[in-house]
């Protein structure tokens, strides 16, 4: 029988052990510790390899604490706002929007969405000194506990504690926070997952580092500029520069490839009946001088009328004398007859490689019709009866293009950074623009609202919604809703009515809770310690918000719901082949059952069964685990027993 403690197990899989494990699992011990000294030893057999203690790395006061913290365990469990998921619209819904601290979020999604992600945005803070980010970290380490944990003399180790107490905005600071929510990310996109992230020229340069060492400076996609507004006094730096740009900085986990810009096809006709098919023109010439190409620099002779068509000195022909030859002799030169105009290149429709254009670096406002700041913060102005609510929205244009580019129709986008609920509302959009099953998974912070920066917004908040607390959250739960709403009556007044029956415009609500007061029991030690927690203050809300903690530990989504199991008079949890036994009551009669049941129903077979070793008599626990041994050994099955505490 194995005994697991509530949260100590709930931490981040690491995709670089697991491809260690895969390939040299000869450098690991019984315990799945890893042997360095074995992993250089079998990869310095063939080639000389150097381990030198000097390398090319980035570095930065808080590093080591970082690392820690990107590899600690969950120090919250995930509640489930019932209320709200069982209403109509929400009940069989596949997204997700979940209150709470982002980093606590993502180790909890970390094993039912490993691998899981398609694409992932976030437009983190910029660390601008303007937009209000500190760093600030409520784990509790000593000095000795962080110099122990994080591998780092005792010096250090308080330089570091002292540094994420003072609510620094600093590039440590800023990097501290960031790295081990990249960490966690990367571990979450799958093998053709693609992130984005919104910066602009403040991190953008230690952003850029950071992330070319979490995901591999081998899988740096691009760094995408897209035009923010438009020039203003207000923008206007004391060098007589106005900023008008952000980036996107794009990086995969293996290779993405872009769906690029459809190309026009009705600017492909075949006048002439050629009968290659449909053709373009295009110039035959092109932007450089006879001293930048002089090879181009050339006259062209018509071969049918004998018109000359002279070189100009600062526009040279695209093609050399030898290309330019195999295309008259392909026909593919369109001259004027009266050899006035200059010639053109007949471009068929069946040679193109491909019927869109590579996606350019610079985000082109026309192309792709993204807008400006301002579009954002104007549609949710209008989502929100005219009222400013949200500052520096982005624009859900931009969110579209990306969504567009890398997602298929069934993908799931998560953003950690939700803001106003930007990257929901492009979801729902894309879905009933093109009929697309796409799901989103959004994360914030209940920070809260300050009076005096946006009254407008606390006021709505406070007043229309009737929340107590104003925070961000709410915002972004009430702009979701009235996306959904927005884009079905949007609908409804279209020219071309669609069907919008299959689109998901619901979504389910989650929050992390901090874990029960005095509960910090090690697994270990809970029988000669059980006097110190009393598990008579649980409550039935308790129990099943520790049920969707560990749902997701086992690696179900947070939208999958278990199914009630009837056993003899006890209720048990069941959902691919693990069985959840919680509550109080469980008696022999109850195994007994469980065992027969399994026995008789084909379709009910767990592997794992799990208990709440709080709620089980010693004695019950160790007749569970004797007959449960021995079924399975009878049967020649294999059923673990896990008591969680």
């Amino acid at each position: 029988m194995k005994k697991q403690s509530t949260t100590n197990n709930i931490k981040v899989p690491n995709k670089n052990s697991a491809i260690l494990k895969k390939n040299f699992p000869h450098c690991f011990d019984k315990d799945g510790n890893f042997d360095f000294d074995k992993f250089k030893q079998e990869l310095s057999k063939n080639d000389y390899i150097d381990f030198s203690n000097e390398s090319y790395e980035m570095d930065w006061l808080g590093k080591s604490y970082a690392r820690l913290i990107a590899s600690d365990e969950a120090t919250t469990l995930l509640k489930e706002d019932k209320e709200w998921n069982k209403k109509e619209e929400n009940k069989n819904s596949e997204n997700l929007l979940i209150k709470g601290d982002n980093l606590e979020v993502l180790k909890h999604l970390s094993n039912a969405y490993y691998e899981g992600i398609k694409m992932i945005y976030i437009d983190p803070p910029y660390n601008t000194g303007s937009d209000g980010f500190v760093y600030e970290d409520d784990r509790k380490f000593t000095v000795e506990e962080l110099s122990k944990l994080a591998g780092i003399d005792e010096e250090k180790a308080k330089r570091i504690l002292d540094f994420t107490q003072s609510k620094s905005n600093s590039h440590s600071a800023w990097l501290t926070f960031m790295y081990p929510r990249l960490y966690i990310a990367k571990q979450l996109l799958k093998d053709d997952g693609v992130i984005f992230v919104s910066i602009d020229d403040n991190e953008v340069a230690q952003l850029r580092l950071l992330m070319d060492e979490i995901f591999g400076e081998e899988n740096f996609v691009t760094q995408l500029v897209w035009k923010t507004r438009q020039a203003s006094g207000k923008q206007v730096s004391e060098n007589n520069v106005s900023v008008e740009h952000e980036y996107v900085l794009v990086y995969q986990t293996h290779k993405i490839i872009f769906k690029g810009v459809s190309r026009n096809r009705s600017s492909y006709t075949n006048p002439d009946n050629d009968p290659r098919g449909d053709w373009a023109k295009h110039p035959l010439d092109v932007g450089s001088t006879k001293d930048e190409r002089p090879n181009c620099f050339y006259d062209l002779i018509d071969p049918d009328t004998g018109n000359v068509y002279h070189a100009n000195p600062n526009r040279v022909w695209a093609f050399s004398p030898e290309s330019m030859k195999r295309l008259l002799d392909e026909k593919k030169i369109l001259f004027d007859s009266a050899g006035k105009r200059k010639p053109y290149l007949k471009k068929f429709w069946m040679e193109l490689k491909s019927d869109s254009k590579p996606v350019s670096s610079w985000l082109d406002q026309k192309l792709f019709k993204i807008k400006y700041n301002t579009e954002g913060t104007k549609h949710v102005n209008k989502l929100f009866n005219g009222n400013k609510i949200f500052d520096y929205p982005k624009p859900t244009s931009l969110l579209k293009i990306l969504i567009n580019q890398v997602t298929d129709s069934t993908d799931i986008i998560l953003d950690f950074f939700a803001g106003s609920g930007t990257t929901g509302d492009a979801v729902m959009q894309l879905n009933a623009e093109d009929g697309g099953n796409r799901k989103y998974i959004l994360v914030q912070l209940p920070e809260q609202i300050d009076e005096k920066k946006n009254k407008t917004a606390y006021d709505f908040v406070k007043n229309e919604l009737k929340i107590e607390n104003p925070t961000i959250f709410e915002i972004t739960k009430e702009r979701l809703i009235r996306s959904a709403k927005k884009i079905q009556e949007d609908n409804k007044k279209a020219k071309e009515v669609k069907e919008l029956s299959n689109v998901d415009f619901g979504f389910k609500v989650f929050e992390t809770t901090p874990i029960w007061e005095d509960y910090n029991i090690e697994a270990e030690n809970f029988d000669s310690q059980m006097e110190l927690f009393d598990e008579s203050k649980l409550t039935k809300e308790d129990l099943e918000t520790l049920l969707t903690t560990w749902k997701t530990y086992d690696g179900f989504s947070l939208t999958q719901d278990l199914n009630k199991i009837d056993i003899d008079g006890y209720t048990a949890y069941y959902l691919d082949n693990k069985l959840y036994l919680m509550d109080k009551g469980f008696e022999t009669k109850n195994l007994k059952k469980l065992l027969e049941e399994i026995d008789a129903n084909k379709g009910f077979n767990p592997a794992s069964i799990i208990v709440f070793g709080y709620n089980f008599q010693s004695k019950i626990l160790r007749e569970i685990a004797d007959n449960v041994k021995n079924y399975a050994n009878k049967k020649q099955i294999e059923i673990d027993l896990i008591t969680r505490y």
